[in-house]
């Protein structure tokens, strides 16, 4: 459980309980697709685990096994959410997207975990939700070096080709 008076684990700079408790207690509901990530990302710290089912979208609620959220979300400590990007999502708009990075480490290994992801949302009577996420990978990984050929002279500078050398 969250303190009321601590900072909101969503990261937007406000204590908990002005900021995603009220979403989690349902006494008012996200108004964008941003909102509804940073509140489903502090459900998670908070162990809040019926609003993540609650925030789904209608036809996923199916595939939601609330008892493996749960045991996710009290597994792990949630270290940080960075919103990456948002699209769509405004006042007349049906549909968003928003790309984050959500970090946490889990408990009994002790291993960090940064979760790159981009999240669909559905906005139905008025409500956003969930829809579903895609997993995104990192920046693609660039050699600083020209590539060498097998045949090409070594670049360590022994004359041999490279396929016979450092290679």
């Amino acid at each position: 459980m969250v303190d009321p008076n601590q900072p909101c684990p969503c990261g937007a700079g406000r204590t908990y309980g002005e900021c995603c408790q009220p979403y989690h207690a349902r006494d008012r509901w996200p108004e964008s697709p941003e909102l509804l990530m940073r509140s489903r990302y502090s459900a998670f710290s908070a162990g809040e685990v019926s609003f993540l089912v609650d925030s789904l979208d209608s036809s996923k609620r199916t595939e939601a096994d609330e008892r493996e959220l749960g045991e996710w979300a009290r597994n792990s400590d949630w270290l940080g959410l960075e919103i990456l990007e948002t699209h769509g999502g405004g006042p007349t708009e049906s549909d968003g997207t928003v790309e984050f990075e959500a970090r946490y480490r889990v408990k009994e290994s002790g291993e960090e975990v940064r979760h790159r992801e981009l999240a669909s949302f559905k906005k139905r009577d008025g409500v956003w939700y969930f829809l579903d996420g895609k997993v995104r990978g990192g920046e693609p990984i660039q050699n600083e070096a020209p590539k060498v050929g097998r045949n090409d002279p070594c670049p360590c500078g022994s004359g041999r080709k490279f396929k016979k050398c450092c290679a």
